[in-house]
């Protein structure tokens, strides 16, 4: 089913075989996240999210030359005029930049980036957001604020829990361009797909689609929420997880159908 088909929308939204592809699209401007981009990227995720069961994976995907350029530099810029020299606009555009980061994280659904462009500042830590992402092999990748004078100090959150310190570094203080297999050597993506970022991306949604959607949605959390903690925090918190998984539905069904040697039906 399509939810969204009005081809203008600035977020394209559909869904089929259990799996929502949202597509940036505003090519003409690379996808850059202003303010009103940043909101309707925001509603398509509550779509997402009120969908229940019917969507089990997110894909993320793009309109145009570039997956997104990031912050838009016009916009910003338009505020300088601004009696307080655009701050107040700034401080809302960060808010509801991180809010929505955020919000990809907390969605109870796996998200897969599928980059077949360049992904530039805050357009790499939307990548860098996604719990999976997959690259074609001419996607490439950049925080090159330091080449106008705007460290991508809100990026680097982002890019800094997916790869090592060094590599995070390297991208941030230089600016440079990464590439697919370099992406995928440090962690940034998952694989490089020959195919094309969409294919792969949509290969690798239909593998997590077939899985219980309680264990996913169970288990997203709780990789998050005990990440950074101490070890025994981080045991605390998984263990109680543990025991209300083993509770629910999709567990009885799931160990009963592997004891059993047959599929599993996973409950609506």
């Amino acid at each position: 089913m399509t939810e969204n088909i009005d081809a203008t929308a600035p977020i394209l939204i559909e869904t089929a075989d259990h799996i929502t592809t949202l597509t940036l699209n505003r090519p003409a401007s690379r996808n850059a996240l202003s303010l009103s981009m940043i909101a309707a990227f925001s509603d398509a995720l509550d779509v997402v999210a009120r969908q229940g069961e019917e969507t089990r994976v997110v894909i993320l995907q793009a309109e145009g030359p570039a997956f997104c350029a990031g912050h838009d530099l016009k916009e910003l810029t338009a505020h300088r005029d601004d009696p307080d020299h655009g701050e107040a606009f700034f401080e809302e555009t960060m808010r509801a930049c991180s809010a929505l980061m955020r919000k990809i994280v907390g969605l109870y659904k796996p998200v897969i980036a599928a980059v077949d462009e360049i992904a530039t500042a805050a357009g790499c830590q939307l990548v860098a957001s996604c719990d999976l992402a997959v690259a074609g092999p001419r996607a490439r990748f950049c925080t090159p604020g330091v080449d106008i004078g705007l460290f991508c100090s809100t990026p680097a959150v982002a890019l800094s829990r997916n790869v090592a310190p060094k590599h995070a570094m390297e991208m941030l203080l230089t600016g440079a361009l990464v590439d697919a297999e370099t992406a995928l050597r440090i962690g940034l993506v998952n694989r490089v797909s020959t195919d094309g970022a969409r294919t792969g991306a949509r290969a690798l949604a239909a593998l997590i689609a077939q899985k219980s959607p309680q264990a996913i949605s169970f288990g997203k959390e709780t990789f998050y929420e005990q990440s950074g903690r101490t070890l025994a925090e981080a045991y605390q918190i998984a263990g109680a997880v543990m025991v209300e998984n083993l509770l629910a539905p999709d567990a009885v069904e799931g160990i009963g159908a592997f004891l059993g040697k047959r599929k599993p039906v996973w409950p609506a």
